[in-house]
């Protein structure tokens, strides 16, 4: 009923469990791709909207820029600071430095300072105090060379500490370019704008949420911008080669590992600046709202498994359990227990079944008290007529050997016969078991040898091959003698020379083989085939010749059963082979 538990219950989800997990992971898989789709797609357009601000804002600079090329009065002020570099110029000029940066800032957003500088030292400082500035050797640092290579374009410095002010964790973006004078190509100073992040965050902050996050580098792999707090001295944490397509591609996308989560990258590249705007998402946030649709999935196929584990325990109770107690009692009819309790008040199928399983028993009772009665008086007048035929031919030809034996000696050897023929008798009486073991059954069969032996003298050799562990083995007493009696007479009384009767036990697959054989004259085919077919039938009519190995095979029969029994192969001039089939049981 187990089996029939589990194969109800297995046929429960192979027809509601797993067909609504095949649809819902269907389900799931294409809202998933579509959540997916619909968000690269959006994140395209977000990122090339913000690439274009960006490309406005530093556009807007540059554009603030540029009236230092067109300011008559600074571009004055920067060729008398040349001619004549001292503080007296320096403040004759602050008229019209304050007015040139009062027009850059209202051009610039977010302007941190504005320096100038022009000849070998700092014309002017915007924002920045004198005492917190380190700008010797100005003129040998990197950015200052990098500017006047541009002879007057723009040059644009990622995010990173102001060049000059000591001691400031601030983190700028600078503008650099160089100043030339109207008309021509003379340079008369360099302009350095550092412009605070604000801007950036302004452009970035409507498009920046929990699922959004963005990096703007350069083209070089340098960190301008992001939106949590990265290491700006370092590049963008992913792998490698992925890193590598960002700054060798303009656009494109990818999934990679990013802080312990996987994550989708798309980036574009600034065609004004050249930097990179690469935006990030941890897929976990991306896919939420399909995560939800798979959990609700997996809840409803732990409930259709739950339900099914409900209407099992339902079943069980008012099906299954009275069925496996009906299985147990007929068990117990099987094993030949007839007192038990078919009892049931159902009213149901179970109810009419329950009863006429009662009275079925009580019949079958019935008619088994009276066959075993009938069977157990026919098997005992059939051994003792059994017995009735096998000891007075036995007991005929014991006695024919004591003649033959005082006519041919002068009556030495009579006493010793005699007295084996003795012990024989005492055996046979004190022996009242139809079962004994191997051995003791042996004990008999040597003894009636020794008695034949003296008869026919060295004609007859015996020998003994016991497989280990088959001495104590049970055997139906009497089962060997009459099998070697027909040996003898036969088989080997026939032989001319002298004749070997052999025993030999062997064990396998727990059953007891005996084997007697003797190379004695044999059998015809065609009286080999008589004799199987009588020992087939069971039939005790025909000559007296083999009416032994008849009443051994029926013995056999009716104590162990008819699946045992014995088997004889016999060739002319060869000789004849016994093979006894028990099963092994021991004492």
């Amino acid at each position: 009923m187990r089996h029939l538990n589990t194969q109800i219950f297995v046929l429960m989800i192979l027809t509601v469990t797993i067909p609504l997990l095949i649809i819902s992971a269907i389900i799931y898989s294409a809202s998933l791709q579509t959540v997916k789709s619909e968000y690269t797609s959006s994140s395209d357009l977000i990122l090339n909207n913000l690439s274009f601000n960006i490309d406005q804002y530093l556009q807007s600079i540059e554009k603030g820029t540029l009236y230092a090329h067109m300011d008559g009065e600074l571009q004055t002020a920067l060729e008398k600071w040349i001619n004549n570099p001292d503080d007296d110029q320096r403040l004759s000029s602050q008229y019209v430095i304050q007015h040139f940066i009062a027009t850059l800032e209202m051009t610039i957003k977010n302007v941190d300072s504005v320096q100038i500088y022009a000849g070998h030292d700092l014309f002017y400082s915007a924002n920045f105090n004198r005492w917190d500035l380190n700008y010797e050797n100005f003129e040998k640092e990197e950015w200052y060379l990098k500017t006047l290579k541009q002879k007057g374009g723009i040059v644009i410095f990622g995010t990173h500490s102001p060049f000059h002010k000591i001691d400031t964790k601030e983190k700028v973006i600078s503008i650099a370019r160089v100043i030339n004078k109207t008309g021509g190509k003379q340079p008369l100073g360099v302009m350095l704008v550092d412009i605070r992040l604000d801007s950036l965050r302004e452009i970035l902050s409507l498009s920046e949420n929990t699922k959004r996050n963005f990096v703007i580098t350069d083209s070089a792999g340098a960190i301008i911008y992001a939106s949590k707090d990265l290491d700006f001295s370092k590049r963008l944490q992913i792998d490698s080669q992925k890193f590598q397509q960002v700054l060798d591609q303009e656009t494109g996308s990818f999934y990679s590992d990013f802080e312990g989560h996987d994550s989708y990258f798309n980036f574009v590249t600034s065609p004004y600046s050249g930097w990179k705007v690469i935006q990030y998402t941890d897929e976990r946030e991306m896919t939420k709202d399909s995560a939800m649709l798979g959990r609700i999935i997996l809840f409803l196929a732990v409930g259709s498994i739950g339900m099914a584990i409900i209407f099992l325990i339902i079943m069980r109770a008012r099906v299954t359990k009275p069925i496996i107690f009906l299985k147990r009692q007929v068990e117990k009819v099987g094993m030949g227990k007839f007192d038990v309790d078919f009892g049931s008040k159902r009213q149901d199928e179970f109810g009419v079944l329950y009863q006429g399983l009662r009275k079925m028993t009580e019949e079958l009772q019935d008619y088994i008290d009276r066959s075993s009665k009938a069977k157990v008086q026919q098997k005992i007048a059939r051994l003792g007529a059994l017995k009735s035929q096998i000891n007075p031919h036995f007991l005929a030809n014991a006695l024919e050997s004591v003649q033959m034996k005082a006519i041919l000696n002068d009556q030495r050897e009579i006493g010793e016969m005699v007295g084996t023929l003795g012990q024989l008798f005492r055996i046979h009486t004190k022996m009242s078991k139809d079962i004994v073991s191997l051995e003791q059954e042996l004990q008999h069969i040597r003894l009636y040898i020794k008695v034949q032996q003296m008869r026919f003298g060295d004609k007859i050799q015996y020998a003994e091959e016991l497989a280990p562990q088959t001495q104590n083995l049970q055997v139906v007493h009497f089962s060997l003698q009459p099998l070697i009696e027909n040996a003898i007479i036969h088989g080997l009384e026939r032989r001319v020379g002298p004749g070997l009767l052999e025993v030999r036990t062997e064990l396998k697959e727990g059953q007891l083989f005996i084997i007697v054989r003797d190379n004695g004259a044999g059998m015809e085919p065609e009286q080999l085939a008589a004799l199987r077919q009588r020992l087939e039938e069971h039939t005790d009519t025909g000559d007296d010749n083999h009416i032994g190995i008849v009443n051994v095979l029926e013995r056999i029969h009716l104590y162990f059963g008819a699946q045992y029994g014995m088997t004889i192969d016999s060739s002319p001039s060869v000789g004849t082979t016994v093979t006894i089939r028990l099963p092994a049981v021991s004492p």
